[in-house]
């Protein structure tokens, strides 16, 4: 473990108090949006004065839209000793049954809100500002608890303690900062929201714990995302998922006037990022691209240059041993070994390869395939725009559950997609049926929450 970490780890555990909005009053801690730029000073008075006007609550769970504003109701809901709460997404049934979890959670909502329920809190419009000095939390305090996406099944919940996100901070730091390296302020613009566990370890923690500036908007299409980025004084650096990175890439080459100013480089994450994709953002934006991997449960343990090498390189003291049903996972951030559903291959020098997920490996008619090798396979058909294969709950011939597949390919139709996929796959793995639609139901990460699929899949065959 390199010093700096273990320094990180010391520090969490054996501190009285740890500080969240660090740095000097007048460091940028958030620009672009309403507010403008806001500094650590103004920022740490805000949170004071919100802190207490909260209601009485045992959770927060923070639907903000604008990212300053989430920041500020997460710090201030910690400095209340309320632990926010994220749901696997926002929509209203999931955001029910988190609070009928936790019967003392409020929402905090801010402007943007289109509607307000049952035990909902909306931020005043005018932020007050009162008192002064420093944001400090008990390092054991309970910070927030995320819960997973749903992708595999039902989200489950994962508690972080501030002492384990400033570790995990202090490692995302340190594996990134060659990025900037002599930068006073690195500014980011990130496109996943705060929400997300990728998303709040890099444009929440890093600004508060990290000495970062993030843009408080959450730009989704090209056009806003360049426009953010023009806001954001070099060096600039955008944390974005391979969905919207694809979008962009599109967007830049179908308008010209499009073009985004010279970024620190692009770290991107919730999905594996394609080779091709990678190499092809490092050629267009000019700049090194870095895709990190993590969970809810671990936070991110590792990176890798994808343009360059298939393999991550895990954060000083982390440890991954592969295992039947997955790998283990040691990481200081973690009080124990965390399991994983990934499967990987360990190089002798630590680095390792994702081989797929628990549950993502079929097996059938003794042949052998992955429902991720599958998807890639139908995603690189020339004209399919996005596809996904996954398993039915249904069992076919013989007790195996029946494969399936959903399609983007505009002007195309199932048949002939078969057929080309005839020729890349073996026939028992074939998805049937193979369904082509307008859009996959993708949440505001990108990812496939297993539900949607099934929902959409069972309409497109009436």
């Amino acid at each position: 473990m390199s010093a700096v970490i273990e320094q990180a780890v010391r520090d969490a555990r054996d501190s009285p108090a740890i500080a969240i909005a660090v740095g000097e009053e007048s460091r940028p801690i958030v620009f672009g949006g309403a507010a403008g730029t806001v500094t650590v000073g103004r920022f740490r008075r805000q949170v004071h004065a919100l802190a207490s006007r909260l209601p009485e609550a045992s959770h927060a769970i923070n639907l903000c839209e604008d990212r300053y504003r989430f920041l500020l109701a997460f710090c201030a809901a910690s400095l209340r000793g309320q632990p926010t709460l994220l749901p696997a997404s926002r929509a209203a049934d999931a955001v029910a049954q988190v609070q009928c979890r936790h019967p003392g959670a409020w929402c905090l909502v801010d402007e943007e809100a289109s509607a307000a329920g049952p035990r909902h809190w909306r931020l005043p419009v005018v932020l007050p500002e009162a008192g002064r000095g420093t944001l400090r939390v008990a390092p054991r305090a309970l910070a927030l608890v995320g819960f997973t996406s749903g992708s595999t099944g039902v989200p489950a919940a994962h508690a972080k303690t501030w002492a384990s996100l400033r570790t995990s901070t202090a490692q995302n730091l340190a594996a990134l900062r060659h990025l900037w390296t002599g930068a006073d302020t690195t500014h980011l613009v990130a496109t996943v929201p705060p929400q997300h566990m990728y998303g709040i370890e890099l444009s929440v923690l890093l600004p508060l714990l990290g000495g970062i500036a993030v843009h408080a908007g959450r730009p989704f299409f090209p056009h806003d995302i360049v426009a953010a980025l023009r806001e954001a004084p070099a060096p600039r650096v955008l944390v974005t998922t391979p969905v919207h990175l694809r979008a962009l890439l599109e967007g830049l080459a179908t308008d010209p006037a499009l073009a985004p100013p010279p970024l620190a480089g692009v770290v991107t994450a919730t999905a594996p990022l394609p080779p091709e994709l990678a190499i092809r953002a490092e050629q267009r934006l000019g700049c090194e691209v870095r895709e990190v991997f993590g969970s809810t449960e671990t936070c991110v343990i590792a990176s890798r240059r994808t343009a360059s090498s298939p393999a991550f390189t895990p954060y000083p003291g982390v440890h991954l041993q592969p295992g039947r049903d997955g790998c283990s996972v040691r990481a200081p951030q973690l009080e124990a070994p965390v399991v994983l559903a990934d499967f990987v291959d360990v190089h002798d020098d630590g680095r390792f390869e994702l081989r797929g997920r628990h549950g993502d490996l079929l097996e059938i008619a003794g042949k052998r395939a992955s429902l991720g090798d599958l998807t890639r396979k139908l995603q690189s058909i020339p004209g399919v725009d996005d596809a996904v294969v996954f398993q039915l709950d249904e069992q076919g011939a013989g007790g195996v559950r029946r494969i399936a597949a959903l399609a983007v390919a505009p002007g195309m139709d199932e048949r002939a997609l078969l057929a080309m996929l005839r020729t890349m796959v073996d026939p028992v793995f074939l998805p049937r049926p193979l369904r082509c639609v307008q859009a996959l139901p993708r949440n505001a990460t990108g990812k496939l929450p297993r539900a949607d699929l099934l929902a959409l899949i069972h309409t497109a065959n009436n």
